[in-house]
């Protein structure tokens, strides 16, 4: 055999492994597209249950906020969801700059006259000819990729360094974080975790997180002065048998619905809390309504759920051959994974409310949606990992 020969045969052997590569790349992880779909579709029937009476209350109608969710919330999400985990991740780093000036705009929007609109305490929508979204809800989507795509230009000595890491993504994180502050301290915190899991899974010492620990605590102490009603949630946490039929109603009824739950549940459909008795049932309380009909074994699968899909994610993100798919991997499944932890443990008494909704089952169609285009995401990028 010539030389010419045994070269011509290794290269065809190299484009063989190649082409097996390519094929094995482009299979996405199964185990996380089907809890993304289990956790998904028992969103959509736990919520067709939690929101009946409210529903029938207001539209004269069982399930007209379920097919609100499905319409505008569900059926985007997988449009959303099917555009994401088809387009390569990679091509969304050269637009990291253009998501961060988005997400700027899109916050300053809900202070507009005319434009911004208020829900409760919270103004924090937008509402355009009858068409109304959440904008902090696309901006933690858009700041993942906005900081992963910044972190990995700069590199881990950069991000390391305090001048040039610290500092300046602190003056990010606090330009993106004070226009939901001031009316959504929840998300808000949400944001933050979101920015400093990227953060960390960028190189950040640990001494300089230690340090934003401490702003944040001073900046979260100074929200609490600035509103008195988050100074009532915190007592209430503290001490929730105070004043139970007034600051201490939510929490104290929450209980309630879990408790009254049991083991098996009183079966679904049959919840007696969702009765006008435990406010926001469809919302941030909707894991009381799980644990009431469905009961502790119902909870704990969810919470298994989750925590299976934290594992998958951070699994993903370990295995990303680039530094980019790695950042938006983890900060993906951290926004997925704490905003659920967030939600479940104010429901249990382990934090105070804040009126975070639950990642794919809450109400809600802007959140709905972008967490099903952020699963997409997730997908495509399990296509290209080892």
């Amino acid at each position: 055999m010539t030389i010419k020969h045994f070269n011509v045969k290794k290269k065809s052997l190299a484009f063989r492994l190649n082409n097996l590569s390519e094929r094995h790349s482009g299979k996405p992880d199964y185990f996380l597209l089907g809890l993304i779909g289990v956790i998904t579709f028992f969103g959509l029937m736990v919520l067709s249950s939690a929101s009946s009476v409210v529903s029938f209350r207001d539209y004269n109608n069982a399930y007209y906020f379920f097919w609100h969710q499905f319409w505008r919330g569900f059926v985007p999400g997988i449009i959303l969801f099917l555009i994401f985990a088809k387009i390569n991740y990679r091509r969304w780093e050269k637009f990291s700059v253009a998501f961060f000036v988005s997400s700027l705009l899109l916050l300053l929007l809900v202070f507009v006259p005319g434009i911004g609109a208020s829900y409760g305490r919270a103004r924090s929508w937008i509402n355009v000819a009858g068409f109304s979204f959440q904008p902090s809800e696309i901006v933690k989507l858009f700041l993942i990729f906005s900081l992963a795509g910044w972190f990995s230009y700069r590199g881990m000595e950069r991000t390391k360094d305090f001048w040039n890491g610290l500092v300046p993504f602190a003056l990010i994180l606090g330009i993106i974080t004070l226009p939901v502050a001031l009316s959504d301290l929840g998300t808000a915190i949400v944001i933050v975790v979101i920015a400093i899991a990227v953060y960390f899974t960028a190189g950040a010492k640990i001494s300089h997180l230690a340090g934003l620990g401490v702003i944040g605590i001073a900046a979260f102490a100074a929200l609490i002065v600035q509103a008195p009603y988050r100074a009532q949630r915190l007592m209430t946490f503290l001490h929730p048998e105070l004043d139970p039929q007034n600051i201490g109603y939510h929490i104290n009824q929450a209980f309630l619905a879990i408790g009254s739950g049991g083991l098996f549940g009183l079966g679904f459909g049959q919840s007696r809390q969702k009765f006008a008795y435990l406010p926001e049932v469809m919302g941030d309380s909707i894991f009381a309504i799980i644990s009431e009909e469905l009961g502790f074994i119902f909870a704990t699968l969810l919470v298994l759920a989750f925590l299976l899909l934290a594992w998958r994610g951070f699994r993903l993100a370990r295995q990303t051959n680039d530094e980019y798919g790695k950042f938006v991997a983890a900060g993906i499944t951290s926004w997925f994974i704490f905003q659920a932890f967030f939600n479940i443990a104010a429901m249990v008494g382990l934090m105070p409310l804040t009126g975070i909704p639950l990642p794919f089952i809450s109400y809600g169609g802007t959140a709905l949606a972008v967490v099903l285009a952020g699963a997409g995401v997730l997908v495509n990028i399990s296509r290209t990992s080892d």
